[in-house]
């Protein structure tokens, strides 16, 4: 029976690592729209100019990580609860 409930320990583990990422990535998709300056305030490095392109750009990346973040927790929280109830 133990052997058995590891694999769900580390499914119920890799569920929650990817919500936390998705949190991250989600929290900053927020933030740059809001504070669009925090890439060069951190890094020193202005690729635009000030033109917000960039800024634009990391948003969108960072939306579609988090929505498959997402949708990768969702399938691993299924794949936990029917390990779980063999």
């Amino acid at each position: 029976m133990a052997a058995a409930q590891q694999p769900v320990r580390g499914r119920a583990r890799l569920f929650w690592v990817e919500v936390g990422l998705a949190a991250i990535t989600g929290l900053l998709a927020f933030i740059t729209p809001v504070f669009p300056d925090w890439i060069e305030v951190l890094t020193g490095w202005d690729p635009d100019q000030h033109d917000g392109s960039v800024e634009w750009t990391i948003v969108v990346g960072l939306f579609v990580v988090t929505i498959a973040l997402i949708a990768a927790a969702t399938y691993e929280w299924r794949r936990t609860i029917a390990a779980a109830s063999r």
